[in-house]
């Protein structure tokens, strides 16, 4: 398969590569019996592991040595505690600023509740794992080739169902739903792929038993894997707060939505094409910000406001990547898109569920319509709030000098 440089007419040797990149993964299964996250009904720990759950990083480093790294997880979130020691432990090793690092869970039901009293010990081996991770994909940096490409999977559905006593947790074929794959694809000096990072907005919910699982994101990196030996692959959580998978409920659905979502990475990669048309080659410089909106609650429910992370990337001209904290549903991920849309401008991807989990976030549509995300008692104005975060980070970014 031809590399984005060599389609274009240029080989490695004849330019010297913008960019370094290296990646690393490691298990993070529990050993022992846990409680599991994500279906409060289950109250006995885990019985056994179907698929085995995993940590990944994926560094970044321009030519100016600005750098970035993305870690990807195989649990239900990112708890705070979690990003606090792994950002501190990584900013004292590696020298990596903790704006620098994005921290992404998939959200996969069939993960340990890793931050319960019980689980002390669980918890310290994956955070030493965690910090090792990154450490070893920093280690791994070589000259890369970049670039950004993207296809459509139609395993989520919108699960917000309007009847005549409200929004019922059901499928809603005529819902919103965002089904691009966005996908960054890293190649070596020679054109050889050796990682992609790739996203999708839809709950990991397939399967709600007592097992480990990655759910159809652990069967979509596990399938492109198998298919591409060497080649590590992430999978980004996007905005899939009021997105499921369907059908559901058997181990078969998870295994053909991996498949689905896998297919869809290998059609923005154009696997087996002649010549690649819609692989779009990355530019530095690489930056990135990361800062926190204060949300409020209704005064009558008399909960004190918090601090909710909103991070910023941009791959120079060529693509920014939003991250959103905890549970945001789908018309963020819409909204953002048409927010930073320019004609000529970056390719936008937007992911939740990083660097922090506690809850969902409605947009203010959510909120009017009521119904199971909108449980939290929200201001109205909570969309603004997280959108003028976005758009104040990403102006910052865009009028920032380079070093």
């Amino acid at each position: 398969m031809l590399s984005p440089l060599a389609a274009a007419g240029e080989s490695a040797t004849q330019k010297t590569l913008e960019w370094k990149a290296g990646a690393a993964s490691a298990k993070i299964t529990p050993d022992k019996p846990l409680k599991m996250a994500g279906y409060a009904g289950r109250k006995e720990p885990a019985e056994g592991t179907e698929q085995d759950l995993y940590a990944k990083a994926l560094a970044v480093e321009d030519q100016q040595g600005n750098r970035v790294v993305f870690l990807t997880l195989d649990l239900i979130g990112v708890i705070d505690r979690l990003r606090s020691d792994v950002t501190s432990q990584v900013q004292d090793k590696y020298k990596l600023d903790p704006a620098a690092l994005l921290m992404n869970a998939s959200h996969t039901h069939c993960g340990p509740a890793y931050g319960r009293d019980d689980a002390q010990e669980y918890y310290d081996q994956l955070s030493t794992t965690l910090v090792k991770t990154i450490g070893q994909a920093i280690e791994n940096l070589q000259p890369a080739q970049l670039s950004w490409s993207a296809a459509r999977c139609s395993v989520a559905m919108n699960r917000r169902t309007p009847t005549a006593t409200g929004y019922r947790n059901h499928p809603n074929p005529d819902g919103r739903v965002d089904h691009q794959v966005p996908v960054l694809r890293v190649d070596d000096a020679e054109g050889n792929l050796k990682a992609v990072m790739f996203g999708y907005a839809c709950h990991n919910t397939t399967m709600g038993f007592r097992k480990w699982l990655g759910d159809y994101a652990g069967f979509a990196q596990e399938y492109f894997e198998k298919d591409h030996p060497g080649v590590t692959a992430l999978f980004m959580m996007g905005c899939g707060g009021d997105q499921n998978p369907y059908p559901r409920s058997e181990l078969h659905y998870a295994q053909k939505h991996g498949r689905s979502l896998a297919t869809a990475v290998e059609a923005a990669l154009e696997v087996n094409q002649r010549s690649l048309l819609h692989q779009h080659k990355l530019h530095g410089p690489l930056k990135a910000a990361y800062g926190t909106v204060e949300l409020e609650y209704l005064p009558e429910k008399k909960r004190e406001p918090w601090d909710y992370p909103v991070q910023v990337i941009q791959f120079g001209k060529d693509l920014t990547l939003v991250a959103l904290g905890t549970e945001v549903v789908i018309d963020y991920a819409l909204r953002i898109k048409q927010e930073l849309y320019e004609e000529e401008g970056p390719a936008v991807w937007v992911a939740g569920y990083s660097n922090v989990y506690s809850g969902y976030i409605p947009s203010k549509r959510v909120l009017l319509e009521g119904g199971y995300e909108a449980s939290r008692p929200y201001k109205p104005d909570v969309e603004e709030r997280i959108i003028g975060k976005v758009l104040e980070l990403n102006e910052s970014l865009s009028t920032q000098e380079s070093k």
